[in-house]
């Protein structure tokens, strides 16, 4: 390849002689540079693409994983709230929108357990009148009959029976009350079934002092005189314990009645057709309290958590053992509206599950 150039006004011409090879060669190198700024400038633009796309995609991820398991209920998840400012402000919207949620929902449970906790005390606070005549009736026929010792036995018990049904209205009082208020109780139903049955009530001085639900005892005692023992062959036989066992506090009430079936059993926890069954598959008999299992269970659960309850053995003409499972928290632990400060709050163990 020859080049000639003219210099100036000389006339001079300059010769240039290059092999074809060469320039060739030269060409190459010339693209592979090209090739390469583009290339490099590419790298540098994917590289810039990847950082800003992870400083926005990746925040938006973690919020999507967040906001998945406030989803699935878990409100007090704490949300990641990196990323760019927009992300930031969205993740704290919804940070403020699920305690929001969250707040909500603890008042709503809030009423509807105090709610519950009204009607169950509505339904307690009931006096049944049956038992109110009769057991004036008791009392007008010892008068008559110049029994006056037994009619003050009988009026004495009468008050104090009525005396703790009102506690000045707590529904939480201590063991000792509670097994005064069915010793009464059973005291005036023994005297009006003229000794059909007999009873006992054993319970150490040193758990007096814990705290125990209100009439929990007496619908119990009532269901096995009036379904266990009023058509039964012989002398029924009512036997109350209070123990303590694991942290815990277990009282039973146990009959030599005429016992359930199982199907019997798991029906009393069970309402059917708006009424619950009594003891032993039988309604409606007189002098039926109308605190049914069911609601003292539910009332237990209430007031002291899921974990505790009442638990059922029965057999047919074998007789039936009731055993309430409550937490061992002394009395003095009560809130000055009657009711139990948290168990947990008072007990650091987890509690046990399973009922003596």
């Amino acid at each position: 390849m020859v080049t000639v150039k003219s210099v100036g006004y000389t006339g001079w011409k300059v010769v240039g002689v290059a092999p074809e090879n060469a320039v060739t060669l030269n060409n190459i190198k010339t693209h592979l540079l090209i090739a390469f700024v583009i290339a490099f400038i590419l790298f540098l633009l994917a590289i810039t693409n990847s950082y800003i796309s992870s400083k926005i995609t990746i925040p938006i991820k973690k919020l999507e994983r967040s906001v998945n398991k406030i989803e699935e209920g878990n409100l007090g998840l704490e949300i990641d709230t990196g990323g760019s400012y927009e992300i930031r402000h969205l993740g704290k919207s919804i940070q403020n929108m699920a305690g929001q949620i969250q707040v909500l929902m603890d008042d709503i449970v809030s009423e509807h357990e105090d709610k519950r906790r009204k009607e169950f005390d509505a339904l307690q606070s009931q006096i049944n009148p049956h038992f109110l005549y009769n057991t004036l009736d008791i009392i007008v026929w010892m008068i008559e009959n110049e029994k006056p010792e037994q009619a003050v036995k009988v009026v004495i018990a009468l008050a104090r029976f009525f005396r703790i049904s009102l506690s000045k209205g707590k529904s939480i009082i201590t063991l000792g009350d509670e097994l005064e208020h069915v010793r009464n109780y059973l005291m005036i139903q023994q005297m009006r079934y003229k000794n059909k049955f007999t009873y006992s009530i054993e319970a150490p001085e040193e758990l007096l002092g814990l705290a125990s639900l209100k009439l929990m005892l007496q619908p119990m005692v009532e269901n096995a005189i009036y379904h266990g023992m009023e058509f039964m062959d012989g002398e029924g036989e009512i036997r109350i314990r209070a123990w303590r066992a694991e942290g815990d506090l277990y009282i039973s009430i146990e009959d030599n009645g005429l016992g359930m079936t199982e199907e019997q059993v798991k029906g009393l926890f069970e309402p059917e057709s708006g009424r619950e069954p009594r003891f032993g598959g039988r309604r409606g008999a007189s002098g039926s309290s109308g605190i049914g299992v069911k609601n003292v269970n539910e009332r237990i659960r209430l007031y002291f958590g899921p974990d505790y309850g009442l638990s059922i053995w029965s057999e047919p003409d074998e007789g039936t053992r009731v055993t309430a499972h409550l937490p061992a928290v002394d009395y003095s632990c009560i809130r000055e509206d009657g009711t139990l400060v948290k168990i947990e709050d008072q007990q650091g163990k987890e509690k046990p599950h399973d009922q003596k």
